[in-house]
């Protein structure tokens, strides 16, 4: 008797686009395949997606679109038509970005990464508010069981739909073995992004408002002075882009803040590796991976107070209350601590592992199928 077949939906998932969401369901999935889950998996993505996931196609059938995936209405289409025709015979379909299309096959399991758009809508595009608060609820009504990346999101999504706990499924962010091993060397990173021997702290975030940005730069100008401390800001250009920048104009702070962008993952691996810690005064988080990243990479983490983090961290990191007299000591009790914050957030990482996401994910696609 052939294993029983899933198809998984991630044509939204254009690479370098979609955040940590993009990493978290190929971290599912190559955690699936560790697990030897009894399932065989198809999963149908943008064109392109091979060449940035390769890892992908070495463990299941990865089936292109004709499309890229950067217009939501021809993905919408594709979803409703294309995939439709391609999922033909699958015993479970996964939607991994949060809705489900008007056509889809069944039953569905949908992944559910947070539900930002209904605590903080005011720091969302009106546009994308709308689309969600209408399609999200549908999508939650058609789905046989819903997977979600922690207790906090899971509570959530139960409180706002009504639903039992024993329908929604929490699958965890998972590492990946040899997370570091290709690690940009520290001289090299120094070298190129002018950080010398200088102190460094590191906040990987795109700069959506939620991420709190502007919390940094206040701290760097009014209580981080140390002229050999610099903030390193990793991620893409959010809806707050513009006003990050401003804000590091009119604080004098070109010389001390600096800006990669999107840099390669042997970059970020470096970069954190390197770095005094990991600073995340985020308002709002499904999960946080770069809070797990940092810790197995042997950097501490200071965290906010908000959502799922203090869940994520554990007593394996600061975790402060999103207020600047919290962290004016921040930079000293890295120092301070340093040893005791990477002993504890290495342990804590443990329990973080791909073959972990890819067995929860496979109790999901079992519980679908029931």
């Amino acid at each position: 008797m052939s294993d029983p077949k899933v198809a998984v939906n991630l044509l939204w998932c254009v690479p370098g686009q979609v955040g940590g969401s993009e990493e978290y369901l190929a971290r599912q999935l190559i955690g699936l395949g560790e697990a030897h889950a009894p399932f065989t998996v198809d999963v149908f993505v943008p064109r392109g997606y091979g060449r940035a996931h390769p890892e992908i196609g070495r463990r299941f059938r990865v089936v292109e679109a004709p499309d890229t995936g950067t217009r939501r209405s021809r993905r919408v289409a594709l979803e409703s038509s294309w995939l439709v025709r391609q999922s033909r015979g699958a015993d479970v379909v996964h939607h991994g970005g949060g809705t489900v299309p008007t056509v889809s096959r069944r039953p569905i399991v949908l992944t559910i990464h947070d539900l930002q758009y209904r605590s903080y809508p005011q720091y969302m595009h009106p546009l994308k508010l709308r689309y969600l608060s209408r399609q999200v609820p549908t999508a939650v009504k058609r789905a046989k069981v819903i997977a979600v990346p922690s207790e906090y999101v899971r509570t959530s999504v139960c409180e706002a739909f009504h639903l039992d706990r024993d329908d929604v499924v929490v699958v965890p962010h998972g590492l990946e073995p040899g997370l570091g091993i290709n690690a940009t060397p520290e001289g090299e990173l120094r070298a190129r992004f002018g950080l010398s021997a200088k102190r460094v702290l590191v906040f990987p975030a795109s700069t959506y408002p939620h991420k709190r940005h502007d919390f940094l730069l206040e701290l760097m100008a009014r209580h981080w002075t140390d002229p050999d401390l610099r903030l390193v800001l990793l991620g893409g250009k959010g809806l707050a882009d513009a006003q990050v920048a401003a804000q590091i104009i009119a604080l004098r702070l070109g010389d001390r803040v600096i800006r990669p962008g999107r840099v390669s993952a042997a970059d970020r691996d470096g970069l954190i590796m390197l770095a005094d810690a990991l600073v995340f005064p985020s308002e709002y988080e499904g999960f946080g991976a770069p809070l797990i990243e940092a810790m197995a990479l042997g950097t501490p983490v200071v965290a906010s107070d908000r959502t799922c983090i203090p869940e994520v961290v554990g007593a394996a990191g600061l975790i402060l209350p999103l207020d600047i007299e919290a962290w004016i000591d921040v930079p000293d009790q890295v120092i301070e601590r340093g040893p005791e914050l990477i002993a504890a957030g290495r342990l804590r990482a443990e329990d973080f592992t791909a073959r972990a996401s890819g067995e929860a994910l496979s109790k999901a696609y079992t519980q679908a199928r029931s």
